[in-house]
């Protein structure tokens, strides 16, 4: 197959709008029921094995049963990261509800891209790791001397993100803010941090996030962010 084929291929898969209603879905990282994967995407559950069973024999997706449930999850990140790249490319229609309007401002505020942060939040603590040299750019993103020392203060296990065949940072353009949010293994470690010290929290099964109180004040106290540079506008 060649390469215009491969992509071809690929947009064929994800350009029916059920299977890219689940995909996106599990852009949260977590496991998902073939139940919960059918009520997303408002299909029936056979309608939803088949969409999956197709993804899964792609590459795209992973599954595995335990007991009488199937659970489905992305294949890695590399496959959130060219959803979110997708994201980027497309232009959704406007909300035509103040519900659907106040859904996509929470979502661009804050959520998850695969397994990293993004939307505001990620796309702040990435400027504000660049403005204080935790991570230098110049010669292709790397950490810094400092930046080591400031995730090990978060205790963040540098050598055994080293050790693992994922990057240890690279950039990801978030797909609302158009900018670079911190991707890669590291980026994935300041993501569980955040949640492990409910610095976010997630408030419903999406991957939407939400900023508490503790978070606030844990981001100005150790990057100098004001709760005001993680508001989106209307």
């Amino acid at each position: 197959m060649t390469d215009a084929a491969a992509v071809a291929n690929l947009a064929r898969l994800l350009a029916d709008q059920s299977r890219a209603a689940m995909c996106l879905a599990m852009l949260d990282g977590s496991a998902w029921t073939l139940s919960q994967l059918a009520s997303t995407a408002g299909v029936t559950m056979s309608t939803a094995s088949e969409h999956v069973s197709t993804l899964v024999a792609a590459g795209i997706l992973t599954d595995e049963r335990l007991g009488r449930n199937r659970y489905v999850r992305l294949a890695g990140q590399d496959v959130g990261e060219a959803l979110e790249a997708f994201s980027t490319l497309a232009r959704p229609a406007p909300a035509r509800s103040l519900r659907g309007v106040g859904e996509r401002r929470r979502l661009a505020a804050a959520r998850t891209c695969y397994d990293h942060l993004a939307g505001r939040l990620g796309v702040v603590v990435f400027d504000a790791l660049a403005e204080r040299r935790l991570v230098d750019s110049s010669h292709g993103l790397a950490l810094t001397d400092n930046g080591e020392h400031w995730f090990e203060g978060l205790d963040v296990d540098l050598d055994d993100l080293r050790r693992r065949r994922r990057p240890l940072l690279r950039e990801c353009i978030d797909w609302t803010e158009r900018r670079p949010h911190l991707a890669g293994s590291l980026g994935a470690a300041l993501r569980d941090r955040f949640l492990e010290r409910t610095w976010v929290r997630r408030p419903d099964r999406t991957r939407r996030l939400e900023v508490t109180g503790m978070g606030q004040q844990a981001l100005q106290e150790l990057l100098g962010i004001e709760p005001g540079r993680l508001r989106v506008e209307a």
